[in-house]
């Protein structure tokens, strides 16, 4: 199909194909590699009372992620277009459905990562050094009684500091943010390894609970308990696995991607993965279940062990791990998701502006500017966590959707390469994402209806866009 030429500000500017295999790699687990990891197991311990099923929940859930790496890679084959799973159902779709999925990454999912992984920065480097906070005076003023925006005014001007330092480090080019991507992984990684091998050496006496909470927690559950309890722990699981499809994001800035793309998404994931499983293992070989399952919200499960294994200086070397990751994690979310903005400004389905390219540094830096001041607005308007809440919901009933796409595309010829495990996996995706889904509907309704209602909240946008920049072809590539 013939595509509209953006205003790229340049008649020669573009994205440059300059990030390799090892960056990419490195991407994906940085960005999957936040502060879940460190926080989850508490509810997971809550749901389920069981080491052996809250394993089970961290691997089955790194099997379905390492599954959507093999559908991804199949989809892979379709463009090497910047924009990734955008693009792919765009392809299949057409301009409507990719733009709801595009407008849900925009206000909930890549916006609202953002907000949340600058916060919990903020909130991490407060644990340390704790901050001032200028606005106290205003704290009490909201709009509608439920937002405050001059609340934790200390910790919120941080996270907004933050945003913008990564975006302007993101402006000035991909490479620049992917060498300070890989230096951050590295460290990230290495810190957990040092937890994994404190947790796996601790000879030391567990924490025992009271009989009551021992009689408790042996009360496993059952049927369809079971299942729902499986659900939501691999639901927790998920939030921590999420974002290994955002290196699809930048496939434009990819060296060779139909080939780098899939290898980087399944050896992000299998980095990640290990380091879940084995990380859970070591927290509860130090802390019983039923002992974590007595945190409350605001205790970190990773401080509390390492502060039982090195005492203070655990604690402390816990809050420069999660100050590590979120800060990673960050950096990643601001590369890849303004390129989804971008592709849809090219497909005249966003403010046209966000089409442009960087003549210098080659970068979508308007669509970054745009990135950047959705996810402060959320940051002042400390909504983001409610927005998180929806993430599993909405990137789960689209990754139903691309996956039922890559077998429409089989079986219609348009993929003639090999996908692995094809057709098998593909519709035990599609089984694990449907029943998720419903799931979800269930036992967090109110949170998915919400969700459901600012995915379609898109339409009339989409509308105006439609209108504003003129017809936009549907046509399938």
């Amino acid at each position: 199909m013939e595509q509209n030429k953006p205003d790229t500000g340049s008649s020669t500017a573009h994205l440059k194909q300059v990030l390799g295999l090892p960056t990419a790699i490195l991407l994906v687990a940085g960005i999957m590699i936040g502060s879940g990891v460190f926080k989850k197991i508490v509810p997971m311990s809550q749901t389920l009372n069981s080491e052996t099923y809250i394993l089970l929940a961290w691997i089955i859930a790194g099997i379905i992620t390492m599954f959507g790496a093999f559908t991804y890679a199949g989809l892979a084959t379709l463009t090497t277009q910047t924009g990734g799973v955008y693009e792919y159902l765009r392809l299949i779709y057409g301009n409507f459905i990719s733009f709801l999925f595009g407008w849900t990454i925009f206000t909930i999912v890549g916006s609202g990562a953002i907000a949340a992984l600058s916060f919990v920065f903020a909130q991490s480097v407060n644990t340390l050094v704790p901050l001032p906070n200028p606005l106290a005076a205003f704290e009490n003023i909201s709009i509608g009684e439920s937002i405050f925006p001059f609340a934790d005014s200390g910790i919120k001007l941080l996270a907004v500091f933050t945003i913008i330092i990564l975006t302007w480090v993101n402006y000035r080019g991909i490479n620049k943010a992917g060498i300070l991507n890989n230096i951050v992984t590295t460290a990230k990684i290495l810190g957990m390894l040092l937890l994994i091998i404190s947790g796996l050496l601790f000879t030391g006496h567990p924490v025992v609970a009271s009989t009551t909470l021992k009689a408790s927690a042996n009360h496993h559950p059952e049927g369809v308990a079971l299942f729902s309890g499986l659900f939501g722990a691999m639901l927790s699981a998920l939030w921590a696995y999420d974002g290994w499809a955002n290196i699809t994001f930048i496939t434009g800035e990819i060296r060779n991607p139909k080939r780098n793309i899939p290898l980087a998404i399944i050896g992000g994931v299998g980095i990640a993965m290990t380091l879940y499983v084995l990380l859970n293992y070591a927290y509860m070989k130090v802390l019983p279940v039923s002992q974590l399952a007595l945190l409350g919200s605001n205790k970190i499960a990773a401080a509390e062990v390492a502060g039982i294994i090195m005492g203070k200086t655990g604690s402390v070397i816990i809050a420069l791990l999660i100050m590590v990751c979120t800060f990673g994690a960050l950096n990643g979310c601001i590369i890849s998701y303004p390129r989804v903005y971008f592709r849809m400004a090219q497909e005249n389905v966003f403010f046209k502006k966000a089409a442009k390219i960087h003549p210098a540094f080659s970068t979508p830096h308007i669509a970054l500017f745009y990135s950047a001041i959705w996810s402060i607005i959320l940051v002042c308007s400390g909504t983001f966590d409610q927005i998180t809440n929806l993430v599993i919901f909405a990137s789960y009933a689209f990754f139903a959707l691309a996956t039922w796409g890559l077998v429409k595309m089989k079986r219609n010829g348009r993929i003639t390469t090999k996908v692995i495990g094809y057709p098998v996996i593909p519709f035990i995706i599609l089984f694990f994402c449907v029943a998720l889904v419903i799931n979800t509907l269930i036992t967090q309704t109110e949170a998915s209806l919400i969700g459901l209602l600012l995915i379609l909240s898109g339409a009339p946008f989409y509308w105006y866009f439609k209108k504003q920049y003129g017809e936009v072809s549907d046509q399938q590539e």
